[in-house]
């Protein structure tokens, strides 16, 4: 669920999504977690959605403010039975919504959402009366789950971090900190109103300047519920997600802990497949969404896999991402005094994206002049690049991508793409 707070989301929606939550749980006396990013409609909905919890017969669990994957932990180290967490993610402050994990720490599956649509729609009586509590240590028990995986000595390194006035504005600094990094924290003053807005994953230039100027060897980005990450080298050069699992996925095969191949989406760069058949790694491609990546890596019993966006998941660790153990992964696979650029083993081909505003986004396979064009800029790229268009998952968009042989023919390309999608959409 995701829309404007208040307006798509309100709190009567949330209240019958816990209690349907709730009553969908097999559990007699289903245990949910509750944890939300900083968003200013955090508290309406997060005390929205444990009243629906209390009402459904069940007991919330407030962890506070803790980032997405925060949530995939503690409702294993707990034994619980229902993990919810209320954030928009990456989208602007106006906005919010609520994504459940169930109690092996992955978010539910498309059946499990469907069945608790028919609840919401079914408007349910409510079950009893449950208890609403805070969890406390809920922090520290996630700050020790990743120090406990990652027992990586940072010995003084200069890291910035730039944490999106989000959910991981305390625990990131924190988590490098108990690792032995010199830290400087960017983007953690949150106002409620100020998530995303001009930092994180979604607008690391102000990174990208802060460590070419300053002393530091390499800056993370997360987005505003820390379930993604970029990097910034020592250069200030933006590193995706791409080049990122491409480092980790030659780091753990060569000690031998690469369990079987790598998940990517089809928005993955070329250029990653050119470099993983060059190391002999088998990729699987999947639909756009960290879900189709955890989904893949689970059924062939692979452990990494990701989205060019930042969602890295490493499923020794967690079934589903986490920014903070996606940095320390790269920090892992970097030597001592390494630098990211000089150890990113891929070579990216050129690649445009373009985000274009639309009026309805679910009408995009009605827009056959658009398909037309998407098919001759194809059959022009044939053999030297491809054309992706998408609608976004989450707002009114639509995304288009082109890789082509240079970065002019790319940008052409997608220009006219997006005069057509304007004309056909806008």
């Amino acid at each position: 669920m995701r829309g404007i707070a208040g307006e798509e989301l309100t709190a009567e929606l949330a209240v019958a999504l816990g209690r349907a939550a709730a009553a969908e749980s097999p559990a007699e006396r289903p245990q949910v977690l509750i944890a939300r990013d900083t968003r200013e409609s955090g508290p309406m909905l997060e005390s929205a959605f444990a009243a629906g919890v209390a009402q459904g017969g069940g007991d919330a669990w407030l962890a506070g403010i803790l980032p997405s994957p925060a949530a995939s932990v503690l409702v294993r180290r707990h034994g619980l039975d229902l993990a919810a967490v209320v954030s928009a993610s990456h989208n602007p402050w106006p906005d919010n919504g609520i994504k459940l994990f169930g109690p092996a720490g992955s978010k539910i599956d498309d059946a499990a959402e469907r069945r608790i649509e028919v609840h919401v729609e079914a408007g349910l009586r409510p079950a009893g009366v449950g208890r609403i509590r805070e969890l406390t240590g809920a922090q520290d028990d996630y700050l020790r789950e990743l120090g406990s995986v990652f027992q990586t000595d940072l010995g003084g390194r200069g890291v910035v971090l730039d944490c999106a006035n989000g959910a991981t504005y305390r625990v990131a600094p924190l988590a490098f900190e108990r690792l032995g990094a010199k830290v400087e924290a960017m983007a953690v003053e949150p106002t409620g109103r100020n998530i995303n807005e001009g930092c994180g994953s979604t607008h690391p230039e102000a990174l990208a300047a802060r460590v070419r100027e300053g002393e530091a060897e390499i800056g993370f980005a997360f987005d505003g519920d820390g379930d993604r990450v970029l990097a910034v080298d020592g250069e200030g050069i933006v590193r995706d997600g791409d080049e990122l699992i491409a480092l980790a996925a030659r780091h753990l095969q060569d000690a031998g802990a690469l369990r079987g191949g790598v998940a990517v989406t089809v928005m993955s760069n070329f250029g990653f497949h050119r470099c993983m058949a060059e190391a002999g790694v088998d990729v699987a491609t999947t639909p756009v969404g960290d879900r189709h990546v955890e989904a893949e890596l689970s059924k062939r019993d692979w452990s990494l896999g990701g989205e060019q966006s930042g969602h890295i998941i490493w499923a020794d660790y967690a079934p589903t991402g986490d920014g903070i153990a996606a940095a320390f992964l790269v920090m892992r696979a970097l030597a001592a005094g390494a630098d990211l650029a000089g150890a990113i083993p891929m070579t990216k081909v050129p690649q445009k994206l373009r985000n274009v505003r639309v009026a309805d986004r679910h009408r995009l396979g009605e827009a056959s002049g658009l398909w037309d064009a998407v098919e001759r800029e194809n059959a022009g790229l044939a053999g030297r690049g491809r054309v992706l268009v998408r609608p976004s998952g989450t707002e009114p968009m639509v995304r288009i991508m082109v890789e082509g042989p240079d970065e002019a023919e790319c940008e052409a390309t997608v220009e006219r793409l997006a005069e057509i999608v304007q004309r056909e959409l806008g």
